[in-house]
């Protein structure tokens, strides 16, 4: 009775058919990107510009990795945007996690109003000219910190915070650290962190994500090439590599120059995007879970 029980119905056989053959079409949409970036990278030139590249190399080449790195600006490019995408994080959980703890406390003064005042933030916003005219004012032009006090503090990951406080870190636990002696500082540092790894890690995936991309502001903020992230260097090197093929005469030359500037799209991308793909296994156990307690719970 107990094996007739559990046994699954057709009902249930179909859906699971269905979700599985649902979820194999979506891998398969989602990877197959991927695989063709990746193998048209390590392809030859001649074979990316014909569309012979589908799934696996044609002609493997390192040629459009060696284009890239041959370029001095991209290694001092890499280490300033590890420089960036570090402090940044530092700054952006540090700030986060501060406004966050003190907002999850229902013995705060004013905690509604000052919710309030965080959220028409995510709303409404200076725009992009007030913005710059403030980071001019501040002479925070043409230096790194144009980069990080403007974007130092996210509500919406700020508000996922704050949510997992509420719904991770019970009162009692505070009551039995204020017993011992806690003050506020050492029952966050102390208590509060220690068990907020999985929020922790979410977050600094977010903001690390971010300042690895940065592109926009750094073209907006930034005239010192030794102070330009990866992406702006890698932007240079692809519009320098089609101007150049555009502004030869010899069809061969051209041409050669035209395929060489194909292959550099995707050896770019790989390498603005490597680094990512080696950190995301490493918190990506956190992921759900810090999202699904943060973003749901309170």
């Amino acid at each position: 009775m107990e094996s007739s029980f559990l046994r699954e119905s057709r009902g249930d056989r179909w859906f699971n058919i269905i979700n599985y053959t649902f979820m194999a079409l979506l891998l398969i949409i989602v990877l197959y990107p991927v695989i063709f970036v990746v193998s048209s990278s390590f392809s030859n030139k001649d074979a990316v510009s014909a569309g012979q590249v589908l799934l696996w190399p044609v002609g493997f080449s390192l040629e459009g990795y060696q284009a890239v790195f041959r370029d001095p600006a991209v290694l001092r490019s890499i280490a300033v945007s590890i420089g960036y995408t570090v402090a940044g994080t530092l700054i952006n959980v540090t700030l986060t996690i501060m406004a966050a703890y003190p907002l999850s406390r229902r013995d705060l003064w004013g905690r509604n109003w000052l919710m309030g005042l965080f959220a028409f933030t995510m709303f409404f916003s200076g725009g992009l000219i007030p913005t710059y005219l403030l980071v001019k004012n501040l002479d925070l032009l043409n230096t790194p910190w144009a980069l990080l006090l403007p974007t130092a503090l996210s509500i919406w990951n700020m508000v996922i915070t704050r949510t997992y406080f509420m719904a991770t870190i019970p009162d009692e636990l505070l009551e039995a650290g204020q017993i011992d002696g806690c003050n506020d500082l050492i029952f966050l540092w102390k208590i509060v962190l220690p068990l907020s790894g999985p929020i922790t890690a979410v977050i600094a995936l977010y903001y690390g994500v971010e300042h690895w991309n940065q592109y926009f502001n750094a073209l907006l903020y930034l005239k010192e090439p030794k102070l330009y992230p990866l992406q702006l260097v890698l932007r240079e090197i692809l519009i320098r590599s089609q101007m150049s093929s555009e502004m030869m005469g010899d069809s061969a030359q051209m041409a050669e120059q035209a395929g060489l500037a194909n292959l550099l799209k995707y050896s770019l991308i790989v390498v603005a995007t490597a680094p990512l793909m080696l950190v995301y296994p490493y918190v990506q156990r956190f992921f759900v879970r810090g999202v699904m307690i943060g973003a749901l719970k309170g």
